[in-house]
């Protein structure tokens, strides 16, 4: 895992910007603390920082190819879980390898498939590649977007990058916000819409594309999504394929050279999970698996039961140590650090995010990093299996807008009113809403349930997924942690795409056939358990320490320059009746009051 960053220009010699180079990547050290590299020629500069996890000595970047007179230098972020089969291939067609990273594998397949070396991948990527003698820079990202890859076009320069800020230490961009940027920030955010960034003339490389920058201009080109089509296999068939898919999926992302462990908080998907890595390294005679959870000091005393977070953590945790015998860490986060830490979840962010669900997993990344460098996570088996209550309930199933963010007039009551005149955060987000769905294909053969599910899926696969993956490895590189995420192989998504609801929910369960495949492989108390959404915090300092912090940075300077943009009296009038004036969920489950006044704090 790494940071990369560079920039071209095919119409002047930019090989004297050297210190413009150091400067974007050095902003990014964190997401790769043990080496930095670049490679500069005449028209093109690339940075990188690693993050090493597999062949310490091989793995260096950028790193250079020569093929039949032709230099290629690759800068990579990422993991392919597929670098054996591809890298027997590459042999039978008569390359040969240094070392074992999966950098040489992909800068080789490039070289042997072209542009469709994106349809041979699996895993994690966002990388670029300079193709020397065509002057060409290839760009590309994984199927759902799982690592980071940014891009501007100005004065003739294509310049991306693994963040935002690293594009920003560019002389010749500007950090300016639009009207569209507003409308992303208040009305989308913390997610955004494919493509977009809250940054005028910023993008990023949507998901499953890829980018060609020559002397033809910019372009860029979809190369995967997923396909509707008739499910005909059997029941059995379908639990055997979809538990295949799983655990294939699993064991392809514990190869590291570096310690690895799990992420346990003792729900379904992180106990799927922890059961197939602890069965591999028993199976491979491996060292007992590591797993880690977060809770909170006094948390325990401060617990109130709701429809989303039902109970706590513990109780589950201990069953899953005990029956698998991994060697368990619970890391606990106090309420100052983790109010304390929300500006630093902003920056790693780059922008205003999930306020103490970024910060807590920060510090979660943070702890975990000091005894182990990659992690496996059972993130995105909601989105894919169909886990949140929104799949269900009938208020949001016909709320006509992103089920997980419906307070769209309290948002817009949060802006200016000079702005608030010109923006119309229900126009956008109606349009957004509208034009996400116009892209599901439904089949005649689907059901009613089916087809309407098809919709919500498609809403949580392309939206409140990529949330939930920014904030995963915007989190975790901040603290120079990889973490893997089986639950998003594309292999495993386009299987369980075509699955009628009617067997996804299983009993009328969320993640129903989920459940149903792992009966046999986990404790009851598990496989029934629940759901319940990332552990956070239930003490009632945190509400108080983040408003201590509104007020003395914010709200007590009335020049203050977020009010440009904010409603003063709004905001301390929800500030004054304890977040009753802003009554619904900013964004999700977690996102309640407390969360939006770590919005105002970070912003």
């Amino acid at each position: 895992m790494c940071g990369i960053t560079g920039f071209v220009n095919l119409t002047k010699d930019i090989s004297s910007y050297k210190y413009v180079l150091n400067n974007m990547t050095n902003i990014i050290s964190k997401r790769g603390p043990d080496e930095e590299g670049y490679y500069i020629d005449t028209n093109v500069c690339l940075g990188q920082r690693r993050l090493i996890v597999i062949d310490p000595d091989g793995g260096k970047q950028p790193m250079l190819e020569t093929y039949n007179d032709n230099d290629y230098i690759i800068v990579y972020n990422g993991q392919i879980y597929n670098t054996k089969e591809l890298k027997e291939e590459l042999i039978e067609a008569g390359f040969s390898f240094k070392g074992h990273c999966d950098t040489e594998v992909l800068l080789k397949s490039f070289i042997y498939f072209g542009y469709n070396v994106v349809n041979k991948l699996n895993g994690i990527f966002a990388f670029a590649i300079w193709n020397k003698n065509k002057k060409e820079l290839f760009l590309a990202r994984d199927h759902f977007g799982v690592k980071p890859l940014y891009y501007t076009l100005i004065n003739n320069n294509i310049i991306f990058g693994s963040e935002i800020k690293c594009i920003l230490e560019h002389p010749e961009v500007n950090a300016t916000v639009d009207k569209t940027g507003l409308c992303e920030l208040f009305g989308i955010g913390p997610a955004h819409s494919p493509g977009k960034t809250v940054f005028k003339n910023i993008y990023e490389i949507k998901p499953a594309h890829f980018a060609i920058f020559n002397s033809s201009g910019f372009n860029t080109q979809k190369y995967w999504s997923l396909k509707s089509k008739k499910h005909t296999d059997s029941f059995s068939e379908t639990c055997n394929k979809t538990k295949f898919l799983l655990e294939d999926s699993i064991q392809r992302q514990l190869v590291s050279d570096v310690p690895l462990c799990t992420m346990l908080s003792g729900g379904l998907d992180s106990s799927i999970i922890t059961k197939f890595a602890s069965d591999y390294y028993k199976n491979n005679n491996l060292p007992t698996l590591n797993t880690y959870s977060v809770d909170y000091i006094d948390n325990d005393k401060n617990f109130v039961k709701s429809d989303f977070q039902p109970n706590s953590d513990k109780y589950y945790i201990d069953i899953m140590t005990n029956t698998l015998n991994t060697n368990h860490h619970t890391i606990f986060i106090d309420t100052p650090e983790l109010a304390d830490n929300l500006y630093e979840a902003m920056i790693a962010r780059d922008m205003p995010g999930m306020a103490d669900v970024d910060s807590s997993f920060l510090l979660f990344c943070k702890n975990i990093k000091k005894e182990a460098t990659v992690a496996i996570s059972g993130e995105c088996a909601d989105e894919v299996f169909g886990g949140y209550p929104w799949f269900f309930r009938e208020d949001a199933l016909k709320s006509n807008t992103f089920p997980w963010s419906i307070a769209i007039s309290e948002r817009q009551n949060l802006l200016n009113k000079d702005i608030a005149k010109k923006i119309n955060l229900k126009e956008y987000i109606d349009y957004k809403y509208q034009e996400s769905l116009n892209e599901v294909e439904i089949l005649d053969c689907d059901s009613k349930e089916t087809a309407q599910k098809r919709k919500i899926f498609h809403l949580n696969l392309n939206w409140f997924m990529q949330t939930l993956l920014d904030r995963t490895d915007r989190m975790s590189m901040y603290n120079g942690f990889e973490v893997r995420v089986p639950f998003c192989d594309y292999r495993l998504v386009e299987y369980v795409w075509n699955i009628p609801w009617e067997t996804k929910a299983l009993n009328g369960r969320e993640k129903g056939l989920l459940r149903y495949i792992m009966k046999d492989y986990l404790p009851d108390e598990i496989v029934y358990r629940k759901k319940s959404p990332y552990p956070k915090t239930h003490n009632p300092n945190y509400l108080s320490k983040v408003k201590s912090i509104l007020y003395d940075t914010i709200l007590s300077k009335p020049n203050a320059p977020i009010f440009d943009l904010l409603n003063k009296e709004h905001i301390e009038e929800i500030v004054k009746t304890d977040g009753r004036a802003f009554a619904r969920p900013w964004f999700g489950q977690l996102m309640t009051r407390s969360s939006a006044y770590g919005i105002f704090v970070s912003g």
